[in-house]
């Protein structure tokens, strides 16, 4: 081995250190990001699946036509009202929980590599 090739491996390379830390601050963004979506998801497929439960037996209480479920179908209509309210506000703070962490990443990988950050605030 000459001097010149121990010399060159033992130096770091600048972008090599750029690029590991950019990957590891986007690595630990991604899976709390990750984590945030799988419980959004399921908390929306939870009230989906209830939702579906709630039409069923919507359904079959109007098949009936026995008055004391007319009667019950109401608080479950109401019930399903509430709950696509809940899903939709799900999906708003889904959106803005990922716009959020696309944000911070984009900032978090120009402050590593120091190129300007594109938002308006930056």
């Amino acid at each position: 081995m000459n001097d010149s090739s121990s010399a060159a491996t033992a130096k770091p390379n600048n972008q090599s250190s750029l690029t590991a830390a950019t990957t590891g601050i986007a690595g630990e963004c991604d899976a709390e990001v990750w984590e945030i979506f799988n419980s959004s998801f399921s908390q929306v497929q939870a009230v989906l699946d209830r939702n579906r439960v709630l039409i069923r037996q919507v359904n079959e209480n109007h098949q009936s036509k026995i008055p004391d479920n007319m009667v019950k179908n109401v608080a479950l209509i109401q019930e399903l009202n509430a709950n696509i309210s809940k899903v939709v506000s799900l999906y708003s703070d889904l959106s803005t929980n990922f716009s959020s962490a696309f944000h911070l990443r984009s900032r978090t990988s120009h402050a590593v590599d120091g190129s300007p950050d594109p938002s308006p605030e930056g």
